[in-house]
């Protein structure tokens, strides 16, 4: 027999009653934005007018677009680029700020700075340092290292790497954070063993702490492929509006913004391109979920 405990009795439904105002957040917020962008994918609706059901029309026209294939060509080279740089260089950075010393706190705390600052911050302080007349200009030719500026940001695939180093520098902060509590589960009596045997640092380091932090190099690589996948504000800070000389520089998601901005922009295609953008970011996911289910077995 149940005890009288002066508290109203439960049923079986409330704790479905404090799921429901979560629940109705992600439906309202995130299910029914992505059903809605699948449903206008098959549409030809603009901004301003709702479009008919057009079927497989979009996906095939972006399948024929010269200007997706670049965007898609650039988002694969981005995410190729700098999930290798997201995975190892902060990894290097966590294992320099892990020794206990005095005054490491302030390091660990400037480097993680780059993270809490504005993206859009971010671009116009590497757009002062990048441009003709910026401060790595100025400095490559007062060293005579060279006669004519650098077009980093006048030149498309110049551009592309200008964002690939303000992506990969803003994330060396945030992705220390992961490897500093990594590094601190490892035991150190591993070390101490392998010290004992004979092992050096650098023996150590392969031997002991990158297997020991095996899965957080492969969640951050798949964070890090997300993230590449999903980048615009770089290009767009650095490279103005039409995505650099030409548009050479444009990504996926800054294509699907010029394709659906403005009064007459197409809202249909952009959503179709979304959508693929979507599968391309699913594939990278679900391979390393792969990765990591392998590396857990």
């Amino acid at each position: 027999m149940e005890a009288d405990t002066g508290l109203p009795h439960r049923t079986w439904w409330t704790p479905y009653l404090f799921l429901a105002p979560g629940l109705a957040m992600v439906l309202l917020f995130s299910l029914w934005p992505f059903v809605n962008t699948v449903i206008l994918s098959f549409t030809d609706a603009r901004i301003l007018r709702g479009g008919g059901f057009v079927g497989l029309d979009n996906y095939r026209r972006a399948f024929a677009d010269p200007d997706f294939w670049v965007a898609t060509g650039n988002s694969v080279l981005y995410l190729l680029v700098v999930v290798p740089c997201l995975v190892l260089l902060p990894l290097a950075l966590a294992v320099l700020v892990q020794a206990r010393i005095p005054g490491i706190g302030f390091f660990r705390s400037a480097f993680y700075t780059p993270v809490i600052a504005s993206a859009v911050v971010v671009g116009l302080i590497w757009q002062w340092v990048l441009r003709s007349d910026g401060l790595v200009n100025t400095v490559f030719q007062r060293l005579r290292l060279v006669s004519e500026p650098v077009p980093f940001l006048t030149d498309s695939t110049m551009l592309l790497v200008s964002a690939m180093i303000v992506t990969v520098w803003k994330g060396l902060g945030y992705y220390m954070v992961f490897y500093l509590a990594a590094l601190g589960n490892v035991p150190d009596s591993l070390h101490e063993a392998a010290a004992i045997d004979g092992a050096g640092p650098v023996r150590r380091f392969f031997s002991i702490t990158v297997p020991q932090v095996k899965p957080m190099m492969l969640l951050v690589g798949t964070l890090s492929a997300i993230s590449a996948l999903r980048v615009f504000t770089e290009i767009y800070i650095l490279g103005g509006e039409s995505g650099g000389p030409g548009g050479g520089a444009r990504t996926l998601p800054f294509l699907i913004r010029q394709v659906g901005l403005g009064f007459s922009g197409e809202t249909g295609y952009a959503s179709a391109i979304s959508i693929l953008l979507f599968l391309l970011t699913l594939v990278f996911s679900l391979l390393g979920r792969r990765l990591t289910k392998g590396d857990e077995g």
